[in-house]
């Protein structure tokens, strides 16, 4: 089978190789896959980053050598602990090593959880695929700690990018009053989601605006605490899943010990977040996905010897959505 692999460095060290298909344990399940998508989390690793990060991706070279988290495909063998799924099943959610033809999904623990649920009928795999990260972080993050509640004026920062696209239609499913911030060029894309006005940050700043929010729900990370708690209503929510590319390991730290420090003193919620995989919660996005309440916005497809131009293009940050990889076979 072709898979892509890494060593640390730029997207050029992508190489996409002939691999030996997964073999099949009894706890694992191996997907033919039809789709995958790309996240930060997958430049990151193959950047390695800083010696911190390296401490858990591996000093020298990438423990997780097979780029590709979120996927989808269809089942093609089971192992005998398996009986929630069969062969011919069309499933979604996240392994490592999404990124080829084949995927060998276990049960048991990993720096990643793998986790696949049943594929709705009326979602392509390509929607299914640009789901399972971002779409876990807006709906955990909203719900779980943004307590988003009916009628509440909501506040998405990033509303265009991957987790921000899911964000907006997340909130506005919720009963939210939505307010997107992004670029010119996105502003009919994020009005077309459903949010109810728009604030371009090219032209205006939404920490200068004076209206105030229930939620704030940060996926860009290119602004202060400080300036984030201006629009925040007394009891008001700052929910914290993104930072900008070019931010530190140490400036990171240093914004999530602020957070941390400033809620024991501050009436506001301030909140770090990073989303964890259920089959439970992949269930529920199934179910939005399926009613027509969210949908994926797809920026580009490439295939699957273009990942490093995949790659690549991420990383420049402005892809607007999903950034998906379409497997043949």
């Amino acid at each position: 089978m072709k898979a892509a692999y890494i060593r640390y460095g730029p997207p050029d060290v992508v190489e996409i190789g002939d691999l030996d298909t997964p073999t099949l344990k009894d706890d694992e399940v191996l997907i033919k896959v039809h789709a995958a998508s790309v996240n930060p989390l997958d430049w990151k690793t193959m950047k390695g980053g800083s010696y911190a990060l390296r401490l858990l991706l591996g000093q020298h070279k990438p423990k997780i050598k097979f780029l590709g988290v979120d996927v989808a495909g269809r089942v093609e063998a089971v192992g005998k602990n398996i009986s929630e799924l069969r062969p011919g099943d069309d499933v979604y959610g996240t392994c490592r090593g999404a990124f080829g033809q084949y995927a060998c999904i276990s049960k048991t623990g990993s720096l990643l959880r793998s986790v696949l649920v049943k594929k709705p009928a009326s979602v392509t795999f390509e929607q299914a695929a640009s789901a399972p990260i971002a779409g876990l972080t807006a709906l955990q993050g909203l719900r779980d700690k943004g307590k988003i509640q009916p009628g509440q004026k909501v506040l998405i920062n990033g509303a265009a990018g991957g987790v921000g696209t899911f964000a907006v239609q997340i909130a506005k499913a919720f009963g939210a009053d939505v307010t997107g911030v992004c670029s010119t060029g996105n502003v009919e894309l994020v009005r077309s989601l459903g949010a109810d006005r728009i604030i371009d940050y090219t032209r205006d700043d939404f920490t200068e605006h004076g209206q105030l929010y229930d939620v704030v729900f940060d996926a860009v990370g290119n602004r202060s605490l400080a300036a984030c708690r201006r629009v925040l209503m007394p009891k008001g929510t700052l929910v914290m899943v993104g930072a900008s590319s070019e931010v530190s390991i140490a400036a990171l730290l240093g914004r999530l010990i602020g957070a941390f420090v400033l809620s024991v003193f501050v009436s506001h919620r301030l909140v770090p977040f990073i989303a964890k995989v259920n089959s439970k919660d992949l269930d529920a996005l199934s179910e939005l996905m399926a009613t027509g309440k969210i949908r994926a916005i797809i920026d580009r497809r490439y295939a699957l010897d273009e990942v490093p131009e995949a790659l690549r293009y991420l990383e420049e940050g402005h892809a607007r959505g999903k950034v998906v990889i379409i497997v043949e076979h």
